[in-house]
């Protein structure tokens, strides 16, 4: 038998080769095809240099004499002398113990006739010792002679063997170090064969998982279809869809099935209010061919249908139809406690069970509205407190009126707001480049309005000839609004793309999806309109707002049971507000995204000589055009306007910005979350988690959930919402002074672009070095003007709003992410933004200072100014009479005196803290001053806290103050003294980058790592931390930063392990647990928070071989990217675990710490870690912030989490290897605990301060 080696090479085109040895020092090489007259040979000398990372050999081919057969062995990951030394041991394929299993199938032999041309070439005495050998190792089994001699006892070797058996001997032994090998053979072939099954199964489960993927994103985007072709009227249309979908599932096996039935109810109460009941028994048809049971909305739809028909007959149908309904164990109460009604519906139904019992009266079942968590448990019994947060503020009239506008102000979907930008009078150029815009934009809306008939008109052709409305298609989504509102849209974007950065623009797709969701917003208000819900949410919300201002009297405990029991209220009358929600797919939002910026690119032209005032000549061009941006190895497409457009948007200095209503604060109490579709907005649509487009496996967790699980965490998000806030004045006006002056770098306000100095020309004379270091210079400085832009367009949206809202009260409408981390829903004007942005918020509502209310505010002011992190509060109090005259004159005089609180960490909100003081001083008795300033109270490190918590961690609680002291303990100081120590230790032991760093090991060096590391920096992040920090000391070599942060990196992780001993065993049990879940059982990470919040982590591998319906103008895509049906990604789901997890327990403590404040009748917000209050209530505040952390930590946290995950993710008793067993065995391998006491969180000052 003869080895072949076939190869890829550089040389000869790129053609296989087949490489045969016959000697160590010579290679004949031949190329190789189906034609045996192409074969040429060459020689190449042994000597000939490979280069080691291209893969040339890729597979071995054995070929005997005796058979024209082939057996190749993939070999692509050896290096070429492993093939070599292959050659050399001249040993089977089969035997070799590097390669993969031996393939004989016949797919993989060459052509005959090849093969014989290959065996004429190759030398007779190239005979394989192989054949010799199977061949004595049979003989020899077969020997009787050979089997006496193995069984004979010990005894009866002693009496035969003499000299001449010693050879026997020998033969005996290598017999059997022949079968052991044998033995090793079979054993490896059957765990061969073992995961040869296992990677089919795995492959049949992705398989499958595809198709439930597939099968899932149909009925998505089917049901969002058929809900709009009913909107719309389109109601054959529909049924054109269902029909085709329906038929094309049974007709093939292989085909996706029609499982979600709310697509059939839908469709059905279409037709029902028509009256159409052949239509409607069409459906029913379809309904049992997809082989899935009539629910009760479909019977409420047939009923409705039956009393709308009114035709003879009709009454002996529904007497039919109701016994069917009863003896599926359906009551005709049922069909009011457990159906979804809008418009007329439920009128109809009732009129249809009072024709068949004339006396029947529905019960409505009563909401449970209590909490079932544990740690909530005890607020159940508590007689109402609660105590309007806004009192004194409005009357019922002015907060009805409010409500009124706020309405309005929804249903019109934008907010004009005035630009803060320039406050002078526009020059007649400048007016004159207005009213040439503003022409412009009337000509574009005819333009647009022509566009969108062409277009449509051109879809409705190819539907009838192609019959392509039969599938789901984008012409139902066009037609929905009323054509002008597309304009609006178009036009709006138009502007926002003009205004844009110049050197930055979101991708295509984001575009197209932020723009389809402007079409998705006014369709959502337009069907609560038409639909009746709105009428309904009116009237509830109504009553809402009288209750909000007259609360005392109220049985209530909070804003969400009231909500409740208003909605239970007029539960027997017209249209529920608590609708499903019928997301649009990404395919969806992309297709009408798409549709629209295809007129924006294609029609919407400009005249490139209308800012030429002496041309009159106009040269028309596409006022957008797209370009291609390279981001590291992606090339993304990306949407640019004109030079021209740009430069007359600018030039028109506009007067006033415009704002989406969701992006804007409430003038009204915002409608409280009842559940994961209600609350927020009162008719514009807000969402209740933050997730990407394809992250649906938390939303399938949270709809699984009983609404009472939910309660803690929507009750959270309505007490923070409750809060009314409004503008500092004060301070806003000396913010707006600095930034229309031109901003300030040292007080954190953005220049404007044109501040910055025009880049130095580049002259031909200039060197090559010279000209280099100019196209550096300008790329920089062409950054930083982009940065700038950015962060002044931040400035100008958050300072106008704040100038529209002054004067004003307002409200934040508050969702969260996935891990319960709460934000407010308006992304520019909140307290969760920079020193600026909280500096420019108060209450409302203020209250008394009080006897301690006046000292806590200069104790806010010196934390402020960072200056007295390590003093006790004492201290700082003392501090702030010292410096009394520097506040008081910081407050009288904020840029013309000496300004001392511009030296502040937080310049702003000390300047904010100041004003405050001042005035309470001024007043006649301070206890009496009514103060509506926020007074924070910082966690100490709240992530480590948390660990040490967890671990009761002595050593660690003490450094983060969960133990009572004297003065605060700061762990940066802590680590970085211990840092300081090991590198005294290196340095005498003449360690170079230790000394180097002498004076050097400082708290701001390693703060930022130690922060962080909680939340799983890596040491690569950690050492750009470092580096960043010792750039920014002007003394260290600037040579020497990275090695010097290499160096400390490590030993600030020694120090953190060594201070933090069960920290570090948590994260990584963690760690381990995740990798496990991701990686071996093929799932995201799942957990339940102890409020009862289920959480996923939505990170996901992508499927780059997903199956996409080709999207055209005519048929939309199909099927989408959902997480729940992907594999996850292991290294972001293992890195991401531990940090999401303790914002979870963060996110806990905090919505314990809002809940029990609301209790207590005190004003609470928070920011994460950061909790708010007035300064008269700062000690009930944190009184409550540590009782609700030790009874959060009291729970088994651990143990709770461990038992989930084996449940979760516990595998079938059968086909369980012993390493899988081992791997779900790390669940339950909780880490060792300490011996910290929680109840000495109690009274620790230093905890929150």
């Amino acid at each position: 038998m003869y080895r072949l080696f076939r190869f890829r090479s550089q040389i000869n085109n790129g053609f296989p080769q087949i490489v045969f040895i016959d000697k160590p020092h010579l290679m004949k090489i031949v190329k190789y095809s189906n034609i045996p007259e192409s074969l040429h040979t060459k020689t190449l000398t042994k000597n000939k240099q490979f280069k080691r990372n291209v893969k040339r050999f890729s597979e071995v081919v054995q070929v005997t004499s005796s058979v024209a057969s082939q057996s190749k062995v993939k070999v692509k990951h050896l290096k070429p002398n492993q093939v070599q030394k292959m050659v050399a041991s001249k040993k089977p394929l089969a035997m070799f113990p590097k390669t993969a299993k031996t393939n004989n199938n016949c797919s993989d032999k060459m052509s005959i006739k090849t093969t014989s041309n290959i065996k004429h070439n190759i030398k007779e005495e190239l005979l394989d010792d192989m054949d010799e050998m199977n061949e004595d190792q049979i003989s020899l089994l077969k020997d009787t002679d050979f089997l006496q001699t193995i069984t004979m006892t010990e005894n009866d070797i002693e009496n035969k063997f003499d000299s001449n058996h010693l050879k026997d001997e020998q033969d005996v032994n290598n017999s059997i170090k022949l079968n052991k090998s044998k033995d090793k053979l079979s054993k490896r072939e059957h765990n061969r064969n073992i995961a040869a099954k296992n990677k089919l199964e795995l492959k049949e489960a992705i398989k499958q998982l595809n198709i439930k993927g597939r099968e899932k994103s149909l009925n998505q985007t089917l049901l969002a279809y058929i809900d709009l072709c009913v909107c719309c009227g389109f109601l054959n249309r529909g049924l054109a869809a269902l029909n085709h979908y329906c038929y094309k599932s049974v007709s093939n096996k292989i085909s996706l099935k029609i499982t979600d039935i709310r697509i059939f109810t839908c469709l059905m109460h279409g037709f029902a209010s028509k009256g159409n009941y052949d239509k409607l028994k069409e459906i029913w048809s379809l309904l049992e061919l997809s082989q899935t049971k009539p629910n009760i909305q479909a019977y409420a739809a047939a009923f409705e249908c039956l009393v709308n028909k009114k035709e003879p007959g009709s009454f002996d149908i529904l007497q039919e139809l109701s016994k069917q309904f009863l003896s599926n164990g359906f009551s005709f109460n049922d069909l009011f406690n457990k159906c979804f009604y809008v418009g007329n519906q439920r009128e109809q139904v009732l009129k249809a069970v009072r024709l068949l019992n004339p006396s029947f009266e529905p019960h409505h079942s009563i909401e449970n509205i209590y909490y079932t968590c544990s740690l909530l448990d005890h607020l159940n019994s508590q007689k109402s407190t609660f105590k309007c947060p806004a009192e004194g503020l409005f009357d019922e009239k002015k907060i009805l009126e409010c409500a009124r506008k706020q309405l309005e102000l929804e249903m019109s979907t934008t907010v004009k707001v005035q630009s803060v930008d320039n406050n002078s009078t526009p020059s007649q150029k400048v007016l004159d480049y207005r009213n040439k815009l503003e022409d412009l934009q009337e000509k574009w809306k005819e333009t647009i309005r022509n566009a969108i008939a062409r277009e449509l008109e051109s879809i409705r052709a190819q539907h009838n000839c192609l019959k392509s409305y039969r599938n789901v298609n984008i012409y139902p989504y066009l037609r929905v609004l009323n054509t002008e509102q597309y304009v609006d849209i178009i036009i709006q974007e138009v502007r926002k793309l003009a205004e844009g950065s110049e050197t930055f623009s979101p991708t295509v797709n984001l575009l197209y999806r932020n723009l389809a969701n402007q079409v998705r917003l006014r369709y959502q208000i337009k069907y609560k309109k038409n639909t009746k819900i709105l009428e309904k949410i009116k009237a509830v919300y109504s009553d809402y707002c009288s209750w909000y201002m007259n609360s005392q009297n109220s049985d209530s405990q909070n804003t969400r049971q009231q909500w409740q029991q208003l909605v239970h209220k007029y539960k027997a009358m017209g249209a529920d507000i608590e609708q499903d929600d019928k997301q649009w797919p990404s395919t969806v939002l992309n297709s009408i995204g798409k549709f629209l910026y295809n007129i924006i690119i294609k029609d919407i032209k400009i005249d490139v000589n209308i800012m030429k005032d002496n041309v009159e000549e106009e040269h028309l061009l596409p006022a957008f055009y797209t370009v291609f941006r390279g981001q590291c190895q992606h090339v993304k497409q990306e949407i640019k306007p004109h030079p021209v457009l740009s430069k007359l948007y600018q030039s028109s200095q506009p007067s006033d910005l415009v704002f989406d209503v969701t992006m804007i604060p409430m003038l009204s109490p915002p409608v409280p979350w009842t559940s994961i579709n209600s609350g927020g907005y009162i008719a514009a649509k807000a969402d209740l988690i933050r997730l990407p487009q394809q992250a649906i496996l938390q939303w399938h967790r949270l709809e699984q959930t009983p609404k009472q699980e939910l309660y803690p965490a929507l009750d959270a998000l309505n007490q923070l919402a409750s809060i009314p806030w409004t503008i500092n004045k004060p301070v806003l006006d000396v913010v707006l002074q600095v930034f229309r002056s031109g901003g300030s770098t040292k007080l954190d306000i953005p220049k404007p672009v044109s501040a910055f100095p025009s880049p130095q020309p580049i002259l031909q004379s200039m060197s090559k070095d010279e000209r280099s270091r100019l196209y550096k210079e300008r790329a920089i400085l062409k950054r930083q003007k982009a940065e700038m832009f950015s962060l002044w367009c931040d400035a100008l949206y958050r300072l106008s709003l704040a100038n529209h809202f002054c004067g004003k009260t307002f409200w934040l409408p508050h969702n969260m992410d996935f891990r319960g981390r709460v934000y407010p829903c308006p992304p520019h004007l909140n307290h969760l933004g920079s020193d600026m942005a909280r500096s420019l918020l108060c209450f409302a509502k203020g209250k008394p200072l009080g006897s301690n209310g006046l000292n806590w505010l200069k104790i806010h002011c010196v934390n402020l100014t960072g200056l007295k992190k390590r003093n006790s509060v004492k201290e700082r109090l003392q501090y702030a009479e010292e410096i009394l005259p520097d506040i008081l004159n910081s407050a009288q005089n904020p840029l013309g005196g000496n300004m001392w609180w511009a030296e502040s960490e937080n310049p702003w909100q000390t300047l904010a803290c100041c004003i405050e003081i001042s005035h309470a001083l001024q007043s006649e008795n301070p206890e009496n001053f009514i103060s509506h300033f926020p007074v924070h109270q910082d966690g100490s490190c709240n992530g480590l806290q948390h660990y040490a918590a967890l671990g009761k961690d002595f050593a660690g609680a003490v450094s983060v103050n969960l133990t009572p002291s004297d003065i605060p303990q700061d762990v940066y100081s802590c680590v970085a003294a211990m840092v300081e120590r090991e590198r005294l230790k290196d340095a005498a032991n003449d360690v170079v980058i230790a000394k180097y760093l002498d004076g050097f090991v400082r708290r701001k060096v390693i703060k930022q790592t130690v922060m962080t590391t909680v939340y799983g920096v890596t040491r690569f992040g950690a050492r750009l931390q470092i580096a960043k920090q010792l750039k920014d000391i002007d003394s260290f070599p600037k040579d020497k930063v990275w090695s010097a942060s290499t160096y400390l990196v490590a030993k600030t992780f020694e120090s953190l392990r060594e201070m933090f001993t069960s920290t570090k065993e948590i994260q990584d049990w963690f760690t381990e647990c995740a990798r496990v879940i991701s990686q071996s059982c093929g799932q995201s990470v799942e957990w339940i928070t102890p409020l009862g919040l289920p959480v996923v982590q939505p990170y996901n591998r992508k499927n780059k071989n997903h199956d996409y319906t080709k999207k055209s103008s005519v048929k939309m895509g199909e099927h989408f990217v959902l997480d729940m049906y992907d594999r996850p990604n292991v290294m972001k789901q293992k890195n991401a675990f531990p940090p999401n997890f303790i914002h979870s327990l963060d996110s806990s403590h905090m919505m314990l710490t809002s809940l029990h404040c609301e209790r207590a009748g005190i004003t609470y917000v928070s920011v994460h870690d950061c909790f708010w209050t007035h300064p008269n209530s700062v000690e009930i505040m944190g009184k409550i912030c540590r009782e609700q952390f030790v009874a959060l930590h009291n729970e088994p946290i651990l143990e709770n989490l461990s038992n989930f995950m084996i449940k979760k993710y516990e595998l079938p008793n059968y086909d369980i290897t012993n390493d899988t067993q081992d791997m779900l065995n790390v669940f339950k391998q909780l880490p060792k605990k300490g011996d910290f006491k929680l109840n000495n969180v109690l009274d620790s000052v230093y905890f929150f301060s």
